[in-house]
C-alpha cells in the first residue's frame, strides 16, 4: 500500500513540475516566479498556496490531470499569480468569501489574456459572461476593484459561491491562517535553516528552524512583482505586448501607495508655537543652578519653538459634472481629520474652500476647527457645469493682491484631471488629487503636484 501511494505521489509531482516546465518555455518572464513556490504533498488539501510551499493532493492533481490536462497547468499559473499580486497577503478585516472570488476572477482574466493553449480549459466559456459584465463597470479587472463591486453589491453567500465555482482553482484557507495553524495543516513548518551554536563540547552547531515571516514572504514576491514589471516593459516587451491584463495588474499592484497625511504636511510653513523647545535647553547650567542655588536655575527652557505646521492653503473643488458629491465630501472630511490634529494645525488658520466647475461657484473662508466642522455640515455642491482650472488660480491671485494671504504655501485641487491647466506655474505649490478610475497616467504639466488616491484612502 505504501509502495502504491509513493508511486502515486511521484506521478502527482511529475504533473506538476511538467505544467511548471511548459510554463516556463511559454512565459520566460515567469521564470523567478515559477520557481518561488516549493511542492509539498499534503493529503486533503487538494491545491493551495501560502506564497511559499505549492500544497497539493496527489490524488487531486491526478484526477485534473486525467479529466483536462491543460487544468493542472491552468491552476499553476493561477497559484503563481496569487502570489505576483500578492493575493495571500490580506488584511484580517476583509470579507474572505468575496475576496477570494475576487482574486480567482483577477487570476482567471489575465490567464485568459495570455492565449497561452497549453493552460485553456473548457472553463473558460463560463467566465466571459462575468468578465462582460464586469468590464461595463470596471476599468481595469485586479482584485481590489473587483473586490470593491461586489462588495458594494451586497451579493447573498450561494450567489458568491455560485460565482466562483466557474473561477475555483486553489484552495485559500492558508491566507486567513496563523503561522502556527498554516504550518499544522502543511504538516511541517514553513521554515527556513539555520546554524546556530549550541555549546557543545565539540564546539559544533546544529540546525535549528526558525519561522519565515509572513512580511519576509511577502516583500520576496513584492521583488518578484517589480522585475516582472521591469522585465516586460523592456526585454520582454514582444510577449508583454499580448500580456495586457497582466501588465495592467502589475502596474496596480506595484503602484507607489501615498500617504496623504504626509502629502499634505508638506503644504505647511513655519511659524513660533508656544512650547518647551528641548533641543535648545541646556540640563548641564539648570541642574547646576538647582544644585547652587537650590530652586533657582541658572536658565530658563525657552518658551516657544519654531515647528512647521499648517496656517494658510486652498482647497479647490472641481464641481464638474464628473466628479461625485460623496467623493467630495469624503476628501474634505479627510482632510479636516489631518488637520485639526496639534501637530500639523495652528489655532489660527486662513484656509479658502473655493468650489469652481469652468467658473467660480462658492468661496468659504475657515479660520477655525470650529467653522471647517459647521461647513462640511451645511456644505452644498455648486456647479455641475464643464470643468477649468484656471479661474481658481486666477481667483487665488486676486487673493494674494487683496492682501488676503499673508504666506500662502499652496493649492489642493481635488478633481477628476479633465480639464484646462493655466499656462504657466504659479508663485506657489500646486498639487492635483485624483480618485483612481482606472487611468493612472492623467496628463498634467510638469509644475503640478500629482497625488492618485484610491477611494478607501480617503
Amino acid at each position: 500500500m505504501d509502495e502504491q501511494l509513493e508511486k502515486r505521489n511521484k506521478l502527482a509531482l511529475d504533473v506538476l513540475r511538467l505544467s511548471r516546465n511548459t510554463l516556463l518555455v511559454n512565459l520566460r518572464f515567469l521564470d523567478a516566479a515559477l520557481n518561488q513556490l516549493e511542492p509539498l504533498a499534503v493529503e486533503g488539501l487538494t491545491l493551495a498556496t501560502d506564497g511559499e510551499a505549492l500544497a497539493y493532493d496527489p490524488a487531486h492533481v491526478l484526477r485534473l490531470y486525467r479529466d483536462e490536462r491543460e487544468a493542472v497547468t491552468r491552476a499553476y499559473l493561477h497559484m503563481v499569480l496569487h502570489g505576483v499580486f500578492r493575493h495571500m497577503f490580506v488584511h484580517t478585516l476583509v470579507d474572505h468569501h468575496v475576496w477570494d472570488l475576487a482574486c480567482d476572477i483577477a487570476a482567471e482574466y489575465v490567464i485568459a489574456g495570455l492565449g497561452l493553449k497549453a493552460a485553456t480549459t473548457r472553463r473558460e466559456l463560463l467566465q466571459k459572461s462575468v468578465y462582460a459584465e464586469l468590464q461595463k463597470e470596471i476599468r481595469q479587472l485586479t482584485a481590489e476593484k473587483i473586490y470593491r463591486y461586489y462588495l458594494d453589491k451586497q451579493l447573498p453567500p450561494e450567489k458568491i459561491a455560485e460565482l466562483r465555482g466557474a473561477f475555483y482553482n486553489d484552495d485559500h484557507r492558508l491566507w486567513y491562517m496563523s503561522e502556527a495553524e498554516r504550518a499544522l495543516a502543511l504538516g511541517r513548518p514553513v521554515s527556513v535553516s539555520v546554524s546556530v551554536e549550541d555549546g557543545d563540547e565539540d564546539g559544533e552547531g546544529e540546525d535549528t528552524l526558525l519561522p519565515v515571516s509572513v512580511s519576509a514572504i511577502e516583500e520576496r514576491w513584492a521583488e518578484i512583482s517589480r522585475r516582472m514589471q521591469m522585465d516586460m516593459e523592456t526585454f520582454s516587451k514582444q510577449q508583454g505586448d499580448r500580456a495586457g491584463n497582466l501588465m495592467q495588474n502589475l502596474r496596480e499592484v506595484n503602484r507607489e501607495k501615498y500617504d496623504y497625511t504626509a502629502f499634505l504636511k508638506k503644504f505647511a510653513v513655519r511659524g513660533e508655537a508656544m512650547r518647551i523647545n528641548d533641543e535648545e535647553f541646556d540640563y548641564v547650567y539648570y541642574t547646576y543652578g538647582l544644585k547652587l542655588y537650590k530652586k533657582m536655575p541658572l536658565v530658563e527652557p525657552l518658551e516657544y519653538k519654531e515647528v512647521k505646521r499648517i496656517r494658510e492653503f486652498v482647497i479647490a473643488i472641481d464641481t464638474s459634472g464628473s466628479v461625485a458629491g460623496e467623493q467630495v465630501q469624503s476628501f474634505l472630511q479627510k482632510t479636516f481629520n489631518i488637520l485639526k490634529s496639534t501637530e500639523s494645525f495652528f489655532s489660527k488658520i486662513n484656509v479658502h474652500i473655493i468650489q469652481c466647475d469652468a467658473t467660480i461657484q462658492e468661496d468659504a473662508k475657515i479660520t477655525s476647527q470650529e467653522e471647517f466642522d459647521a461647513y462640511l455640515k451645511s456644505m452644498t455642491i455648486h456647479g455641475l457645469g464643464g470643468t477649468d482650472f484656471r479661474p481658481v488660480f486666477s481667483y487665488v491671485d486676486w487673493l494674494r493682491e487683496k492682501k488676503e494671504f499673508q504666506n500662502l504655501k499652496g493649492l489642493i485641487y481635488f478633481t477628476d484631471g479633465w480639464g484646462i491647466f493655466p499656462a504657466k506655474k504659479p508663485d506657489y505649490d500646486a498639487a492635483f488629487v485624483f480618485i483612481d478610475d482606472g487611468i493612472n497616467n492623467y496628463d498634467v504639466p510638469p509644475w503640478t503636484i500629482k497625488l492618485v488616491l484610491q477611494k478607501e484612502e480617503i
